[in-house]
């Protein structure tokens, strides 16, 4: 009797490099969902650009006989915009040939001085996001910390680097006073967020405006809605000169994501927060504080808004506090804290991001006439198609996720 001999099965060939990178896009993970997310808002923002552009409707008159001529005035309208959009945030070509009177570093620096206060913003929404809360009161807590930073800005007249740390405090104290008024209604009354936070809203904008009509906060002989202007000891200093506009508030928005990312993740009352979040009657029953860690989020939200508003007031363009202070940052930090998936890290990317998309769409609209609406359009269609991932999944045929875009956000949410 002979022993019957077995071949041994051969080991299953690994994978090229491109081919992992196939599968990885097939398997459409959470990062190739936000990317093709934004190269679809592209698409869509190419198609509004065409059609809100004269020569291209022009041509489009007499399509069916010479169709090229409207293709080639929508490509022409399409890729000067979107060169323009690249070259007011990341780098200018003029400057390499003298054409331009631009710095090298002059895109990527005002790229990054708008970013500073979207990406405190967006860490604001985000936290909150944590705890399962819905902070709609960005706005509100933005102009709560550029009130009482500005007012400490010129009214206080103290040490350079003293007054610019009383005056940053100031905000961070005035913002989480306005979020933590959220955290208690909720808290102790049951009040939801999203209503209480959005009438907060109103409340810090009119009590603004009507601070900026009134003597010892409007500017002393002006009949304009401004403040008295800010002492030059308490506002941000240039990070590379003057001739750049980023200054020291991108690295306040630096530390504070590195601040949220310990907190979330390597903290006990982070852990606290993000048990509620997750499900806030299984964390009451294990014996947490739930209406305790709802005032405290908010606290944490509000002084994080409080800061955007000090780099607005502090670091902004204007040496006063003015009615738009805010600049629509509380709401464009929620699209933030979305697309970074309210992660510390993604939030930072989100924040550059949108603060190229805000720095570029200036020269967009000088060169081209293109309006700087374009780029809001493409800041929500991004949002829109990363709030529904089986839209991306179905356009570019990619595999289907378990449980719906809702599901897959709240897990992104809670980590």
């Amino acid at each position: 009797m002979t022993a019957e001999v077995t071949e041994p099965t051969p080991a299953p060939e690994r994978p090229s490099p491109v081919g992992r990178a196939i599968e990885t896009v097939r398997a459409g993970g959470t990062v190739v969902i936000t990317v093709l997310a934004f190269v679809c808002a592209i698409v869509v923002g190419a198609v509004l650009i065409a059609v809100a552009d004269e020569a291209t409707r022009a041509a489009a008159g007499y399509f069916f006989a010479y169709p090229w001529d409207t293709f080639a005035a929508a490509w022409h309208a399409v890729s000067s915009a979107y060169l323009a959009l690249f070259q007011g945030s990341v780098l200018d070509f003029g400057s390499f040939t003298g054409e331009s009177n631009v710095p090298i570093l002059g895109p990527i620096s005002d790229t990054l001085f708008n970013a500073a206060p979207l990406i405190l913003g967006g860490l604001s929404v985000g936290v909150a996001f944590r705890a399962g809360l819905f902070n709609i009161g960005g706005q509100g807590q933005l102009i709560a910390g550029a009130i009482c930073a500005g007012w400490v800005g010129f009214t206080w007249h103290m040490p350079v680097l003293l007054h610019l740390l009383v005056a940053m405090i100031a905000g961070l104290v005035g913002g989480a006073i306005w979020g933590g008024i959220a955290g208690w209604l909720k808290a102790q009354t049951g009040a939801h967020e999203v209503i209480s936070t959005i009438m907060l809203n109103y409340i810090a904008l009119y009590l603004l405006f009507y601070l900026l009509s009134v003597p010892g906060f409007q500017a002393e002989g002006s009949n304009q809605a401004i403040s008295i202007p800010i002492d030059a000891t308490a506002r941000f200093p240039r990070l590379f000169g003057s001739g750049l506009s980023v200054n020291g508030s991108l690295v306040v928005a630096l530390l504070a994501a590195l601040a949220c990312w310990w907190l979330l993740t390597r903290s006990t009352l982070g852990f606290r927060l993000r048990a509620v979040g997750a499900n806030q009657f299984a964390a009451r029953t294990a014996g947490m504080n739930v209406g305790g860690s709802y005032v405290t989020v908010m606290l944490i939200a509000g002084a994080l808004s409080g800061l955007a508003g000090a780099a607005q007031a502090l670091g902004g363009n204007n040496v006063a506090i003015t009615g738009d202070v805010d600049a629509n940052i509380g709401f464009d930090a929620i699209t933030v804290a979305l697309l970074g998936r309210a992660s510390p890290g993604g939030t930072v990317w989100a924040g550059i991001l949108f603060g190229a998309l805000r720095a570029g769409s200036v020269r967009m609209q000088a060169e081209t006439g293109v309006p700087t609406e374009i780029v809001q359009v493409i800041q929500s269609v991004i949002v829109l198609f990363i709030a529904a991932p089986a839209l991306i999944r179905a356009i570019f045929r990619l595999r289907e996720s378990r449980g719906g875009g809702v599901t897959q956000l709240a897990k992104g949410w809670n980590g």
